[in-house]
């Protein structure tokens, strides 16, 4: 996979840590506790410094998946980095967030460099968001064909057999400000004043700005695909839970397509396409037309859903969509809407029909799983709905998550057969949780933050990241959960998303994108104090740099008190009047 040592081996850095042994002395003695993706740790002991890289093959055939980066002392570095010092060393593959950007920005840039290869210099590459597994681009001019695209990919194949060296190198903010105005971006970097350093990354004649480690070497990409699709291309890649070695077979997502455009075209119309021109907006303190026009639009795509439910006749609405997607909050303004329309919803949520605690179903590393299905009494939730869809009266549970059990007789319900019920949940599109309910009485929404606004066309942000975002602001605020610990659980909660969420998403009649325009300057203000508690010493360190580091490229505003206190927002900073 790597080169061969010499003129073309990878630049390396001495990299001399503080660690946990700092009692060693010894100029050339020194202790390296290495940890492999399985868990497993293995101490060494070494006279003269050593190449992540090298320790990285040496341990290789122990580990089910590639190793792609590695942190040091709780520190992303590249395989690259040369330890010069007695460290902890964590060997990390596709299943580490920041392994996964890393993988995602090698695998960008390596898409560039061949498409301008085959298409010329002058093309314009641009990486938007996730979609089929992988990531929605576009190139302009796009007047490409199928042919054009795998022209493109066999040339990536080509340069990943010659394993051609990634080069990279941190650069400073004044050298940053240089090659920016040097390739006419140097508003992204006007508008964002807290960054002060970046990668400038190369291979062959190819050089951008980047953000993240890359792999060492062009031989690390061996698993992606291109494929034409609507007006853009889409770059295939391994998933990261589902499959880590290899792209999954293809399907396509056409409503997340639509909702994507959609998205586009709120983007264009408020002026905001990257970071630059939300910081703009911040630091001109003419934002406050951004947010109401961010809710009037939100306000506008509810009532379309709410007048599709109203004419479908359908009295069975579910609600689902993973962690922080503001379900709740859409609910209860789908309810508001609902009711203009003459309608009386009554609102539900899954939470109530959890199994007692002494029944919930147990992971293998012994703790209470409850973001699977198996953890809902699904009997319980089909008798009560088809009691009320029938007229009958139904003794609806009350979850006393302390007790961990169900109470009844404080919510005897009985509707008439013009009102429509609102189930909210995680779960809400799978069939097995309502599969004894008929499926023509169901109206299906999933919702999501399915779009963001990127640092530039070459640099993104996962949703997902967002996401974290929220929660963390959230659990801190109305749970009382440092920043460690929703980091600590995110790796499980993304894990059941996968597994109970994300496969049912194609259930959904339609799609609502809760993300805001504005989010991030909001998020920034809130997340970054609770992200810069956690020290070089916690287990948490990488991941709260990493969050921390693309949270410099925004502005936060100046001023939130502005969001109205019935936005999707407010379920996460606080202020709303409908929920909590």
């Amino acid at each position: 996979m790597a080169s061969a040592e010499g003129e073309n081996s990878p630049r390396t850095v001495g990299i001399f840590f503080k660690s946990k042994y700092n009692k060693i002395k010894e100029v050339n003695h020194m202790i390296i506790e290495i940890h492999l993706p399985d868990q497993t740790v293995i101490q060494r002991e070494f006279s003269n410094p050593v190449l992540a890289r090298n320790l990285a093959k040496e341990y290789q055939k122990q580990c089910p998946n590639p190793i792609l980066t590695c942190r040091i002392n709780h520190q992303d570095r590249s395989l690259h980095t040369l330890i010069g010092e007695s460290c902890i060393l964590e060997l990390c593959d596709l299943r580490t967030p920041s392994a996964n950007m890393s993988y995602q920005t090698s695998l960008t840039f390596l898409y560039n460099k061949a498409v301008h290869d085959v298409l010329g210099k002058d093309v314009k590459v641009a990486i938007w968001n996730s979609l089929n597994k992988g990531l929605y681009t576009t190139i302009r001019p796009g007047n490409f064909t199928a042919e054009d695209v795998k022209k493109v990919e066999a040339r990536m194949k080509e340069l990943v057999d010659m394993d051609i060296t990634f080069i990279q190198r941190t650069i400073k903010r004044e050298e940053i400000e240089r090659i920016a105005e040097q390739k006419g971006t140097q508003k992204m970097f006007r508008n964002s004043p807290d960054v002060n350093e970046a990668e400038y990354c190369s291979i062959l004649d190819e050089s951008e700005i980047l953000f993240y480690h890359l792999l060492p070497s062009t031989g690390y990409l061996q698993a992606f695909e291109l494929r034409k699709y609507h007006n853009g291309i889409l770059l295939r890649f391994p998933h990261p839970l589902l499959s880590p070695e290899k792209v999954l077979p293809y399907e396509d997502q056409k409503m997340l397509y639509e909702a994507f455009s959609e998205a586009a075209r709120w983007g264009r119309l408020m002026g905001i396409n990257y970071a630059s021109d939300l910081n703009e907006k911040m630091l001109t303190g003419d934002y406050k037309d951004l947010i109401l026009l961010s809710e009037a639009l939100h306000e506008k795509k509810i009532a379309e859903i709410a007048r599709m439910i109203h004419d479908s006749g359908k009295r069975m609405v579910l609600i689902a969509g993973p962690s922080s997607s503001g379900k709740t909050t859409f609910a209860k303004r789908l309810i508001i809407q609902l009711r203009v329309l003459g309608n009386n919803p009554l609102y539900m949520g899954t939470d109530d029909y959890f199994k007692e605690r002494s029944e919930t179903p147990v992971l293998e590393n012994g703790k209470k799983d409850y973001e699977s299905l198996r953890a809902m009494d699904t009997d319980l939730l089909a008798k009560n709905m088809n009691e009320l869809l029938e007229g009958k009266e139904a003794d609806l549970p009350v979850y006393d998550f302390i007790a961990g059990e169900k109470k009844f007789g404080t919510r005897l319900t009985m509707i008439d057969h013009t009102q429509p019920i609102i189930l909210e949940g995680i779960h809400a599109l799978n069939p097995a949780l309502t599969g004894g309910i008929p499926d023509e009485e169901k109206f299906k929404i999933y919702i999501s933050p399915l779009t963001q606004v990127n640092i530039d066309p070459y640099n993104r942000i996962p949703t997902t990241d967002t996401r974290l975002l929220r929660r963390m602001v959230r659990d801190f605020q109305f749970r009382g959960y440092s920043a460690n610990e929703t980091i600590r659980n995110w790796p499980e909660v993304r894990a059941g998303e996968e597994k109970y969420i994300f496969p049912f998403n194609g259930e959904a009649d339609v799609f609502f994108n809760s993300h805001a325009l504005y989010e991030l300057a909001v998020l920034k203000k809130y997340a970054e104090p609770l992200l810069r508690k956690i020290t070089p010493e916690e287990n948490e360190y990488a991941e709260a740099v990493r969050l921390l580091d693309f949270l410099e490229f925004f502005v936060a505003m100046p001023d939130d008190s502005i969001i109205p206190n019935n936005s999707i927002m407010r379920e996460f900073i606080g202020g709303s009047v409908i929920v909590h």
